[in-house]
């Protein structure tokens, strides 16, 4: 068997998993969003607040209309995303869901989404953490039960950067551009049922 075909056996048995990896990325990202689309919905006046103060908050116009388009983006655009139904059609304002909140509160952050000095991503504000957060763990020690305190995990400082927004922009623009996936969503079988009809 030739290097040729060879190549064109792999690329046929990886285009199998082309439903795995759209269900994936649904099922990663169902729960991310259907979480915060709840939170906003559960805190409706102060989430509209925040939208529209320009002193403490985004500083929005129609601070209530944006906000229920965000909450009901995520949260009944999520469950959708779980079951691969209007895959595309809901992705599209999830992606600009993704960048307004990329440019409205992440970007002055810079990249990172937590603090870590030793990346060559490190802004100032993310250098700067490295004391604060060498004191926090200084009092924690001094004054709390700092063994329990991080038995769950190690205590950092949270940098609210782009990544996780544009991380999650480009999987649903992933799912924009190829859908729910074969097999393993409601769109794909509502294909399959109007192209016999």
């Amino acid at each position: 068997m030739g290097l040729t075909k060879l190549i064109k056996l792999f690329n046929q048995g990886a285009s199998y998993t082309q439903g795995l990896a759209m269900f994936g990325l649904r099922l990663y990202l169902a729960p991310v969003l259907i979480q915060a689309g709840y939170n906003k919905l559960s805190n409706f006046s102060n989430t509209a607040q925040w939208f529209g103060n320009p002193d403490w908050g985004l500083g929005l116009p129609m601070p209530e209309v944006l906000a229920a388009l965000a909450a009901g983006t995520e949260f009944f655009g999520g469950i959708l995303l779980l079951v691969g139904l209007a895959t595309r059609l809901v992705a599209l304002p999830m992606m600009i869901t993704m960048l307004v909140a990329a440019v409205t509160v992440h970007w002055q952050n810079g990249w990172l989404a937590i603090s870590d000095a030793s990346s060559w991503l490190a802004n100032e504000q993310v250098l700067a953490s490295v004391e604060k957060l060498g004191k926090a763990k200084e009092i924690l020690q001094q004054y709390g039960n700092y063994e329990w305190l991080t038995s769950s995990g190690n205590i950092v400082i949270l940098n609210n950067g782009i990544e996780f927004a544009i991380t999650y922009f480009l999987m649903l623009f992933a799912l924009f551009a190829f859908g729910g996936g074969p097999g393993l969503s409601i769109d794909y079988y509502l294909a399959r049922a109007t192209k016999q009809d």
